[in-house]
């Protein structure tokens, strides 16, 4: 039985998990991709897909909206002004550059919103959904089949 709050239960017990790239596995390291997939492995016990092998500038480099074609696949997409706790959110850092940064929804009360993320240089946290993130939120998702939608 997947709910929201089991989402935010799980993406809250990754906080404190150093960041990583390319990893997956809580308490040892984590990107933000590696987050998302780690929590989607604990709610549903199956990965989505596998990614391939990716640099830190994939985004740019190719210039396609990679992420968000491999969110759409196996997540919903939801409008911005939907959000709420569990869903996932999308981030480009630049306007006509593909977005590639990830976080899920902790807490979603009128303007006070909280994400987790894994930040490069950082460990996984919590963190507001302040203006300058709000700026560079591109797309939202919410994982398949919660029963509290």
């Amino acid at each position: 039985m997947i709910t929201r709050e089991l989402i935010c239960r799980e993406a809250r017990g990754w906080i404190g998990t150093p960041y990583l790239h390319q990893a997956s596995i809580k308490g040892v390291g984590c990107d933000c991709l590696g987050l998302v997939r780690g929590v989607w492995l604990a709610l549903y016990d199956v990965a989505p897909e596998v990614p391939p092998p990716y640099r830190a500038d994939w985004a740019e480099a190719g210039g396609m909206e990679t992420l968000r074609d491999a969110a759409t696949r196996h997540l919903v997409p939801i409008l911005l002004d939907e959000i709420g706790p569990g869903d996932v959110l999308l981030f480009r850092w630049r306007a006509h550059v593909p977005a590639k940064h990830l976080a899920i929804v902790t807490h979603a009360d009128a303007d006070d919103v909280r994400m987790v993320h894994a930040h490069d240089g950082a460990s996984v946290c919590e963190v507001a959904l302040s203006g300058w993130w709000r700026r560079h939120l591109a797309y939202a998702f919410s994982f398949p089949n919660i029963l509290d939608q």
